[in-house]
């Protein structure tokens, strides 16, 4: 098989390109030049996962079909995983897929490629750690999903077991660990309206940060106001606390013993081991190293997204957030789109910080607008914020559906709501 641009990976990034790009060549051309690989045979937008593993969000029926967005967006879908690249050949090879049963559904395959866009995002950093597989790890629907359903099995015994209490220990808090606290404690008020005062259970969620304060990425106020919201609803925020390693039940740290039931790894991130082995030039945790038009230290192959360590100001690269992956898509469609009708296109990408919001439940939020390295941080908290955030996902939504299909899906999930609960309970 052979096409102009092939995309791997179907994150934010990945698929809002395919869209672009797909559209912009139209019904005719895209399908035959622009495809989009993925292993997943559907799409969640990442930042939605720790939602997931809470319950308060519905894999089910937030998934969009690859297969149904190739077909209204114009271009293809094949699901695989890379297993190969060959930049001299201008190839890649696709693993085989296996299903639930082990039997082989689609065998390897062999794409050929004018321009190659590698986008496949990035995983947890354990650093290490001794015990890390005691974690879980939120880095796809599976893993979100599998927690979930140990939740609800650990909930449904700390509500019969002495001393019916749950205890919760979150390693990191960046803006996924500080966000699943604030929605595990919304999906326990939730559950608990459900049970009689026999069965009812404490939550105990403690946070364990190495670093000075929670959000260390963020301005200062918005990590302040979000911990001073965070332990006004009980959790335990524990700062400048490395963690020594992990056990079953337990968390040992430089501060101590944390009890936990349940431990979620997110601290840090880390691009895929086998990034190293596809020939191009990577960076200490496996990120692609990219120059100013995105491109590696291959001709013709581009990266972008969690994948690619693209230079922001000295000393410091774009940071791993959807708002850099939807500025470098919208770039490359623009790079891509010139080449394939060979015109000239000299423009450099340049990442612009639009702030950062983080939710806390509860209809809260917090975050800064229009952040960058000069100006004012417009800083906007409470259901505005909480309001904002929820925005960003509509956005994503809309490059991908278009208003009007995006509106309706808004709508369909309102009224799912009011009918089955917010929280999912199976």
């Amino acid at each position: 098989m052979h096409y102009d641009v092939v995309i791997v990976g179907g994150g934010a990034g990945g698929l809002e390109l395919a869209a672009q790009l797909g559209r912009k060549l139209g019904a005719r051309e895209g399908r035959e030049r622009v495809l989009l690989v993925d292993k997943m045979p559907f799409h969640i937008w990442k930042p939605t996962l720790h939602e997931v593993a809470a319950g308060t969000l519905d894999a089910h029926q937030e998934g969009l079909s690859y297969t149904v967005l190739a077909r209204r967006n114009h271009f293809s879908f094949a699901m695989g995983e890379c297993m190969g690249l060959d930049a001299a050949k201008q190839s890649i090879v696709l693993a085989p897929v296996i299903n639930d049963t082990g039997k082989q559904v689609v065998p390897e395959r062999t794409i050929s490629y004018q321009h190659l866009v590698l986008a496949m995002g990035s995983g947890s950093n354990s650093f290490g750690t001794p015990g890390i597989e005691h974690a879980y790890l939120l880095e796809s629907v599976r893993d979100a999903q599998r927690f979930h359903a140990d939740w609800l099995g650990a909930c449904a015994h700390a509500s019969y077991a002495e001393p019916r209490s749950l205890g919760v220990a979150i390693v990191g808090a960046g803006a996924t660990g500080v966000e699943l606290s604030a929605e595990l404690i919304e999906a326990h008020q939730m559950l608990l309206e459900s049970l009689s005062d026999s069965q009812r259970f404490r939550l105990d969620i403690s946070l364990i940060e190495g670093g000075e304060r929670i959000l260390g990425g963020l301005p200062p106020r918005i990590s302040e106001q979000a911990r001073v919201a965070l332990e006004r609803k009980g959790v335990r925020v524990m700062t400048g606390t490395r963690v020594q390693s992990l056990a079953q039940g337990q968390v040992i740290t430089s501060n101590g013993e944390v009890p936990a039931d349940l431990i979620v790894w997110a601290a840090g991130i880390k691009a895929a081991d086998s990034n190293a082995r596809l020939g191009l030039e990577v960076n200490r945790i496996n990120q692609f190293v990219v120059d100013d038009h995105l491109r590696t230290s291959a001709g013709r192959i581009y990266a972008m997204g969690d994948c690619a360590a693209a230079t922001w100001t000295e000393g410091k690269t774009v940071p791993a957030r959807a708002q850099a992956a939807h500025q470098q898509g919208t770039y490359l469609c623009k790079l891509l789109f010139a080449a394939l009708k060979e015109r000239s296109f000299n423009e450099v990408f340049v990442y612009q910080d639009l702030g950062s919001l983080v939710s806390l439940g509860d209809n809260k939020g917090v975050g800064n607008l229009m952040g960058g390295l000069s100006g004012k941080n417009f800083f906007v908290q409470g259901l505005i914020a909480k309001w904002m955030y929820m925005s960003l996902h509509l956005m994503h939504h809309r490059a991908i559906l278009g208003t009007g299909k995006t509106a309706v899906l808004a709508l369909a999930r309102l009224l799912q709501q009011r009918v089955s609960g917010r929280m999912k309970l199976h």
